[in-house]
């Protein structure tokens, strides 16, 4: 039997909000019986979704009363100074508290960060946390960080985005030697910037399977299992990738209502474009993690439904039953006591 965990939903996050949080929150409940969950939001509206859903507040599905929302166009600033009531924040109050492993939330991102490193508070040994998401590759899935928290980053801070997605790989991928690559504009040594000349140097002697320089198609052929790159190159290439995703569907939709003859190859090809649609589906991979955190934190698409945001809740899920903040900190303090070592022999 799994363990039973405690996760907090922000029920009044990103474009949708309730319509696609508490349809995602019932059928998860009815998935899972050691699972609980803590809608955090405006109770009447809570309850009146849940009464159409034919569901009812109990000891499994709690909500948790609160009266301000922060907007997904709000600056973290003033997330930060204000709305002391807001979802978000009292969603992440619960886990400094001992009342909630994890928060899963769809709303602002930079708000999310900001309170996040407020209220939750990094690992010792990490300087920011960093956005994580998985994509599909030709052998399963590559992690990709960080996407858009930290846009101009330092040699030392790629280094600790490598063992954190080194960590996380291993964990809930179950990949013993999870191989880590640092994207570049080509795979040469003289090739790329300062910064990610350092960050190589660092990570040819960090200890990680590190095979060296990326480019932009070995996220996708399978080649590393964790890419690492500042928030800036990181956030463009995810957009690009959504971006093309959609071209090719759009194109094939476009291509199948060219006549009768399309119209019948469509109905031949269904079943192979349903499960390449399966297969490519940018739902099925929703749940960004915020690395770096000393509990689990989880970003959901802000424009997810219910079907993307239920693979958001499984991620925080997995990522609390695998102890994906503990092990960090333990990899990054062994890290440290590494360096401190070198820096003190004669």
């Amino acid at each position: 039997m799994p363990e039973d965990l405690t996760i907090a939903l922000d029920a009044m996050g990103g474009d949708h909000g309730i319509d696609s949080v508490i349809p995602a929150a019932v059928s998860r409940i009815r998935a899972d019986d050691s699972l609980r969950l803590i809608l955090v939001g405006d109770e009447s509206l809570i309850q009146q979704r849940l009464e159409v859903l034919k569901a009812a507040a109990d000891d499994r599905l709690v909500v948790h009363h609160a009266t301000e929302c922060i907007g997904m166009d709000e600056s973290p600033v003033d997330a930060l100074r204000g709305k002391p009531d807001s979802s978000m924040r009292q969603g992440l109050n619960l886990l400094p508290e001992g009342k909630a492993q994890a928060l899963v939330s769809s709303g602002n991102t930079g708000a999310l960060m900001a309170l996040s490193r407020a209220i939750v508070r990094t690992l010792p040994g990490i300087d920011r946390p960093a956005i994580e998401t998985t994509v599909p590759s030709l052998d399963g899935r590559t992690h990709i960080l960080d996407l858009g928290a930290n846009v101009d980053c330092r040699a030392k801070r790629l280094l600790q985005f490598a063992v954190m997605g080194s960590v996380l790989a291993r964990e809930l991928e179950g990949v013993p030697e999870p191989k880590v690559g640092l994207l570049n504009v080509g795979q040469e040594a003289i090739k790329g910037n300062r910064q990610v000349q350092e960050a190589d140097a660092l990570l040819c002697d960090s200890g990680l399977n590190y095979v060296g320089y990326v480019e932009g198609d070995d996220i996708y052929c399978g080649a590393v299992d964790v890419v690492v790159c500042d928030g800036f190159v990181g956030n463009v290439a995810l957009k690009t990738t959504e971006g093309v995703a959609r071209m090719l569907g759009s194109f094939l939709r476009q291509e199948f209502k060219k006549g009768l003859t399309a119209r019948l190859g469509l109905f031949a090809a269904a079943p192979v474009l349903r499960r390449f649609r399966r297969r490519i589906d940018p739902r099925r991979y929703d749940g960004a993690n915020l690395l770096g955190l000393r509990h689990v934190v989880i970003k959901s698409h802000g424009g997810s439904d219910a079907f993307a945001f239920e693979q958001a809740i499984l991620q925080a899920q997995n990522a609390v039953r695998r102890r994906v903040p503990d092990r960090i900190g333990q990899h990054i303090a062994s890290l440290l006591n590494s360096s401190e070592n070198e820096a003190n022999e004669p």
